[in-house]
Order: structure tokens, then sequence, then C-alpha cells
């Protein structure tokens, strides 16, 4: 079954039904244990049969806690209205398993929290639960004794190599989102697929694309890891994943061993509209024919706009009719400028290098903007020149070791392909016990 926290806070607060109108006892932590994903359905269905209203107490209440800046997690536990001393032992019991002097602000945690009918006595904490790791977490229930018990729960953890391949529905990203593939593997691909295609004109309903990448998941299915994209094909294009011996980073090859990465990707956006292109044009607020020296791309404000090519900031300032402008060189002469920014990208100031792919800014509508949009310009030995001309040069090509090598991981991306995908097991971790 599926492990979340409610659930487990849910089953505390149904075991513990029948505690409330027994004499209190002193608060007790037992060793941790470890509740298999098996024994979870038969710990559910005990907890049902003994389901009752506890004497005295009202139904309990979920109640959701977030350590706040400053706070310790005593004092958090201490907010949803228990006493001092009871908000005390929750955290001595906690303790018994986990630092809690880890825990930064910001960390969410479910509480089950019992009131008293007729507002006597104070109110019981009858079910915690907290996550720990990716894959594990904590829960404290009280036993009919009215002692805590806590339990470490630590789910099953599978790494996957995943095969999506689908027929362009919409859009790539749509497509690929419905698939099962990840925000950053959609993002790598479309920044790949940049390359040679304008993914707005190009690609059709029809086209056919395949995505493989890697991804950890627990047995509830929740991602706990996104892996990366080790192979992506569209309209005949691939590109495989490789690291070659002394590179910092891993890059993308035809099947022939060619680097796929082109000077420049054909748009700055990864997806994007043109709503006008270079030439000369009726100016939409002027009225005036004049020349129009770049593309302009329809898009949302908050797009982000990505670099073409590597290259250094040269201007990150307000220009006039453009709005917040960016300009950015890069080798072989070539310039490129963005106009109707609504904000720059992180650390993006005049002097600042960026890669190809970075995102640099974002779309907005600054300046002599009727809407949002990005207004995109090329220079070539400081003209203006159509950016849609622009030639770009083919990567360079593996041999010697680094090719014998790719070759042995193409293979073994072709065979996953094949076989539609592989899994193995993975131990789960993510449980910091004390000391260790």
């Amino acid at each position: 079954m599926r492990l979340a926290p409610h659930v487990f806070t849910a089953c505390a607060a149904l075991v513990v039904a029948l505690l409330a109108g027994r004499v209190y006892q002193p608060v007790r932590a037992e060793v941790p244990l470890v509740v298999s994903a098996e024994s979870i359905t038969e710990l559910e269905a005990q907890a049902i049969a003994a389901a009752g209203t506890p004497v005295g107490m009202g139904t309990p209440e979920a109640i959701p806690v977030q350590i706040r800046k400053g706070e310790t997690f005593e004092q958090a536990v201490r907010r949803t209205g228990i006493p001092e001393e009871e908000a005390r032992a929750v955290a001595q019991t906690i303790a018994n398993a986990y630092d809690v002097t880890e825990l930064r602000a910001g960390l969410r945690f479910e509480t089950a929290i019992a009131q008293p009918r007729g507002g006597r006595g104070g109110a019981r904490l009858i079910g915690l639960t907290m996550r720990t790791g990716p894959a594990s977490q904590l829960t404290v229930s009280r036993t009919f004794d009215g002692a805590l018990r806590l339990r470490a729960i630590e789910e099953k953890v599978t790494h996957e190599t995943v095969v999506v391949r689908s027929q362009v529905k919409g859009s790539i990203y749509a497509t690929a989102r419905q698939a099962g593939a990840n925000g950053p593997v959609i993002r790598k691909a479309a920044q790949l697929f940049s390359h040679k295609f304008d993914l707005d004109r190009e690609i059709r309903a029809t086209d056919e694309f395949v995505l493989v990448f890697s991804q950890t998941v627990t047995e509830s299915g929740r991602v706990v890891e996104a892996g990366e994209l080790l192979y992506a094909e569209l309209k005949g294009q691939v590109f495989y994943r490789f690291k070659p011996a002394g590179s910092a980073e891993a890059q993308y090859f035809d099947a022939s061993g060619k680097n796929m990465r082109s000077a420049f990707m054909r748009t700055p956006l990864d997806r994007a509209r043109v709503s006008s292109s270079y030439g000369y044009r009726r100016h939409p607020i002027s009225g005036y024919r004049r020349m129009h020296q770049g593309i302009d791309f329809a898009a949302p404000t908050g797009t982000p706009v990505l670099a073409p090519a590597d290259g250094v900031v040269v201007e990150a300032r307000r220009w006039g009719g453009y709005g917040n402008w960016l300009r950015i060189r890069h080798a072989n002469g070539l310039e490129t400028g963005y106009a109707h920014l609504s904000r720059y990208g992180s650390g993006i100031r005049a002097g600042v290098r960026v890669r190809q792919g970075q995102v640099v800014a974002y779309v907005g509508s600054t300046g002599a903007s009727t809407g949002p949009h990005l207004h995109y310009e090329i220079w070539q030995n400081g003209r203006r020149i159509n950016p849609s001309g622009v030639k770009t040069q083919e990567g360079t090509i593996l041999g010697g070791a680094d090719l014998a090598a790719f070759r042995a991981e193409k293979t073994r991306i072709d065979r996953v392909i094949l076989s539609g995908g592989e899994r193995r097991a993975a131990s789960a971790g993510g449980l910091r016990r004390v000391g260790a």
C-alpha cells in the first residue's frame, strides 16, 4: 500500500482511541521498530477494529505543524495545545532515533490531537508523523497504557531506468509530463531538441519522441531522486548521454559519436510562438513602417530565457523602449540581445560568464511593449542580422578510447530501450540516528 504521513497519523489515532479514559501513565520510549510495507495493511485493520471515541475526549483532530525560525522541535509541538510536559516527552521520545537539534525551520510534520469534552483537562497527543529522509519517517503513538511508542518506518527504494515513447499531443512538454517524465528531464530534452528544431514551428502531432531517464522511487511511487536524461530522440535525431575521459560534465552524442551540441540553439526559449519576424513591418505602437531588427516571441511573463551559446554578459540594464535589456557576447563575433525582460536570472550582471542553456532572464513587458513577449536580436561583427539565418558549427567526434567507451554505453542504453526499461532494488536511507 502507499505510505503517506497522514495515513500513519490516522492509524495512530485509531489505535489509541480508548486510552483517554484510562489512568495516565508515565511516558516511556520504546526501541524503534522497522515496519515493513507488508505489515501496514494488518496494522491498519487492527487499528480500525479497535476504534472508538475516547472516553471524555473528543475525536482526534489532524493538526499540521511547521517549525518556525528560531523555534525548537519541542516548542513547535507545544503549539498544538498539549501541556508542556507532554511536549517535552514527545521530543525525548523522538530523540531516541533522531537528533531533534538537527531539525531546521520549515520542516513540516503532522499531529493528531484530542481535546477534552467539557473543557476539563488538557489536550492529548494521540499520534505524530515526521518524515526524516526521502524514504523514511518516524511515527509516535500511544499504547493502551498511555505510554508513547516510537516506530521508524522506511520504504523500499528502487532505481529505475524509464523509457517514455509517445507521439506529440499538444506539446512535447505536456505529453512527456503525462507519460511520467519529471521536470528536469523534460527541460533537458527540450534544450537538446532546440539545437536541431524550432519546437514551436517544426514539430507536428504525428512526430514521435523517445526519452530514457533514471530515477529513484519509493514503493509508494514517490520520486525521491530525479536522475539523468540518458537518451532522447525526435524526428530521427538521437542524443546519447556520455562523459568523455577528463571531461567536467557529460555531453550528448549521436549514434556515431559526434557531439550533438551546436554552437547556437535555434531559439532562446524552450517554447514560444514567433509573433513578429525579422524585416519591415508596421510598428504596433508608433504605427510607422520600419525595420524590425530582431524576432519577437510571444510568451507569458516569467518564461525562462536561455543563453543560446556560451558567452559573457556585456550589458544588463534599463535601455529606453527596450525596457530591461540584456546583451551577451559569444564567440566568432556574435552577440545576442534580449528586450522587455521582467527580470534577470540569478547572478546575471555585466562581466559574468554564462553557459549554453543557462537561464539568463525571464520574459516580461517592460519598456515600449504591448504585451508579454521577448524581443531577440543577433549582431555579427557589430551589425544586426536575421537570427533565423545564423549558421551553427557541428560538434566534435569522439575517437580512441573515448569512442570505444561510448559504443559500450550506447549498447547498454539500446538494450534498455529494447526491453522497455529496467528496475533494481536499493537500500532505503535517510534515518540519521543519534551518534551516527
